[in-house]
């Protein structure tokens, strides 16, 4: 095989036409054989494996710094930088799903939020000129969808001012619309007009560029201007020289020769240039194309053949939200659904579906969803913005100064809270609820099953003075949790026998972790440690229920997914010192550093957050206050 004797990118300087034909025809074998059994971004990667090789056999890396947006397409990138091993992939031990510095000197940026590739350009282009290095270039490489991020624009607008510091911006389109055979304008601009697929060209294009504020129409409409001329008539390119970018393309990404073609005219160039190429997302592999959703854009372990999963979940925490915003629409016009360019993973498609006038797609641009929110609140609408828990971070001005600052009703559904694992540092949820917890007026909810889910969103969107904040974790959702008491609006999920006057322990679980608490529970019962069981439920603001409950403890413990500076913990300790309790408290959750990728087990057993471990530091805490031992009990996790 002509994959495995490609240790790096100069390797393919060697390879004739012919046999780069042959290495793109097994690396997609590869990635579906491979991925099929780990699970990952299959479709998008399918769709980039002509480019990848392009843009290595024209860029020096890593002298030239090649740059993939969010990085979820970087897997061509690893098997020609000699990471072949994907055995592992997503897995502790095995390759990161996204670009990693630790992995490989050809990997930059490793943050997989997305827009955000052209503002690290834009800053490695003038290092490189800041430093005298004119033999050094950087290639960025952006979706068409990650252009709907304002970042991209803020970046696009400073790198077009620079009209002689090189930069080329690779614009990976793949909307599934545009024909494969499409080629580069040199090539194709007698006929394009003429063709249906140009007709889809300009479609796309207004779809694109309806949905970018402000400059989007008349941008599009200057594509149609005839004063521009047969050129520009043909080719998008108004929309970027009119920024002051040179434009080459669009390029048929599938076509090596006309890839390679354009990418060393944009490299000679001196100043900025989009290189627009058109592909086809899951090209090579039909249950990928196919697949009318997302072609396969990220999926689990499936059938290589049919492409069909191998086991079947249960009902995840996403379902069940999906489901019941359905019932919650049907029952009030004023609800409707944000989402930022994620309609199916956050579980609003069936939402869609039944309501389409009721949702609203902002793009990858959360500070807009969120603000746009508040005026929907203003206007008399109760939104609802389903996005994933580490997104939110990215609008937290937003939340504070446009929806809280004026008393706006709307609410955040935040997925995948907590450790998430697969997907690595960036993308778990371990920061809401301590930056939320600095938000004026704003409740936060942390459901522990499906049934509290479904309650607590209910008592959210009915808040129409203030943010609500409901979050839960990735996966399935497991059993019923039932509460056996309730003390203010806390429900109690454990009591100690009615004979203990004082109980040892006040366990305060936090949403999903409930059945780890209560196997705490048992495992202190067992050392004779009496322990009461509560679930706040709204964990922001602490119920003032909570004061006079922990004075009857000797100890209080705090137990949540999410960082522990400054998360429910230091809320419950904040809220105590104010009452005047004077009780130990011990808060136990996610360490404030960034979490390699692994299993959600995995990454919980490493930091030390599972039933057994944190058992037993209460065990000692327990001990030390009743004099057993004189030495400290172990560490908290930290």
């Amino acid at each position: 095989m002509l994959l495995t004797r490609i240790k790096g990118p100069r390797d393919l300087d060697r390879l004739s036409q012919e046999e780069l034909a042959q290495l793109a025809a097994e690396i997609r074998s590869f990635l579906v054989d491979a991925v099929s059994k780990t699970g990952g971004h299959l479709g998008p990667n399918l769709g980039v494996v002509e480019l990848t090789i392009a843009l290595h056999r024209v860029f020096d890396s890593p002298k030239d710094k090649v740059l993939f947006d969010t990085g979820h397409q970087a897997y061509v990138h690893k098997l020609l930088t000699g990471r072949q091993d994907f055995g592992n992939l997503r897995s502790k031990g095995g390759l990161s799903g996204y670009p990693s510095r630790a992995e490989s000197e050809h990997d930059v940026i490793e943050n997989s939020h997305a827009s955000t590739v052209l503002g690290w350009a834009d800053g490695l282009a003038k290092a490189n000129e800041v430093l005298g290095r004119e033999d050094h270039h950087v290639a960025a490489v952006i979706g068409d969808g990650a252009l709907t991020g304002g970042m991209a624009w803020e970046a696009l607008n400073n790198i077009a001012a620079a009209k002689d510091r090189p930069l080329v911006i690779v614009v990976n389109d793949n909307e599934r619309s545009y024909g494969p055979t499409i080629g580069g304008l040199a090539n194709h601009l007698a006929t394009l007009r003429t063709t249906d697929g140009y007709e889809r060209f300009l479609a796309r294009g207004k779809e694109i560029l309806e949905r970018t504020p402000v400059v989007g129409k008349p941008l599009f409409e200057t594509l149609h201007g005839a004063k521009k001329g047969l050129k520009d008539f043909i080719a998008p390119q108004g929309m970027f020289e009119d920024l002051g970018l040179k434009y080459i393309g669009p390029i048929d990404g599938h076509d090596m020769e006309a890839l390679e073609s354009a990418l060393q005219r944009a490299k000679r160039f001196s100043g900025p240039v989009i290189v627009h190429c058109l592909t086809q997302k899951g090209r090579g592999y039909e249950p990928a194309v196919q697949d009318e959703a997302d072609r396969f854009h990220a999926v689990g372990v499936i059938h290589p053949d049919t492409g069909l999963p191998v086991t079947t979940d249960a009902a995840s925490w996403t379902s069940v939200f999906a489901d019941e915003m359905v019932r919650l629409g049907k029952e009030r016009e004023d609800i409707v659904a944000i989402t930022a360019a994620m309609l199916q993973p956050v579980g609003l498609k069936k939402f869609a579906d039944a309501f389409p006038d009721r949702i609203f797609d902002v793009g990858i641009a959360e500070q807009h969803g969120a603000t746009s929110a508040a005026g929907l609140a203003t206007g008399g609408a109760h939104p609802v913005f389903a996005v994933y828990a580490t997104f939110l971070n990215r609008a937290f001005d937003q939340v504070l100064m446009d929806v809280a600052l004026h008393k706006c009703g709307v609410t955040f559904v935040l997925d995948r809270a907590g450790v998430t694992g697969t997907d690595g540092a960036s993308h778990n949820g371990m920061w809401d609820m301590s930056i939320m917890q600095v938000v004026p007026g704003l409740r936060l909810a942390a459901p522990r099953d499906a049934e509290q889910l479904r309650a607590q969103l209910r008592e959210a969107v009915q808040v129409k003075d203030a943010p609500t904040v409901v979050r839960y974790s990735k996966g399935v959702v497991g059993p019923a949790v039932p509460a056996v008491g309730r003390i203010g609006g806390m429900d109690v999920l454990r009591a100690p026998a009615p004979e203990v006057t004082r109980p040892d322990v006040l366990l305060v679980s936090v949403g999903a972790l409930a059945p780890m608490c209560l196997e705490i529970a048992d495992l202190l019962d067992k050392q004779g440690i009496s322990t009461t069981v509560v679930d706040p439920r709204w964990v922001k603001p602490v119920d003032e229920a909570l004061a006079p409950l922990a004075d009857r403890h000797r100890v209080v413990v705090t137990v949540e997914d999410n960082g522990r500076t400054g998360g429910v913990g230091a809320a419950v300790s904040q809220a105590l010192r104010d009452a005047g309790v004077d009780v130990p408290l011990r808060d136990f959750g996610i360490p404030q550093r960034f979490l390699d990728h692994a299993s959600r087990k995995e990454v919980m057993a490493e930091i030390g957050l599972t039933a057994p471990d944190i058992a037993r530091q209460v065990t000692g805490l327990v001990a030390k206050l009743d004099g057993r031992y004189d030495s400290e009990p172990a560490a908290t996790v930290d």
